[in-house]
């Protein structure tokens, strides 16, 4: 599956801050912008993770799982 997201990176003195405003509470921070990009990208995938067993911890056994992929061409 193919998720694009936006990375704001701005400079703060020495350091580099990066968040990404489609999702609340990502943000990472670097000396370098590509430190920032990679700390924004491991808080974006912890977060995502952390939301889908948040949201299938209620689910019943005996409801129906299917896995929605997304195919984009270029």
């Amino acid at each position: 599956m193919r998720n694009e997201f936006t990375a704001i990176i701005e400079q703060d003195g020495e350091w580099y801050i990066a968040y990404c405003p489609e999702i609340p509470g990502a943000n990472g921070q670097g000396k370098t912008k590509d430190e920032a990009r990679e700390n924004l990208t491991e808080a974006i995938a912890l977060i995502l993770e952390d939301r889908r067993e948040d949201g299938l911890r209620d689910v019943t056994p005996d409801a129906i799982r299917e896995t929605l992929t997304e195919e984009r061409s270029c």
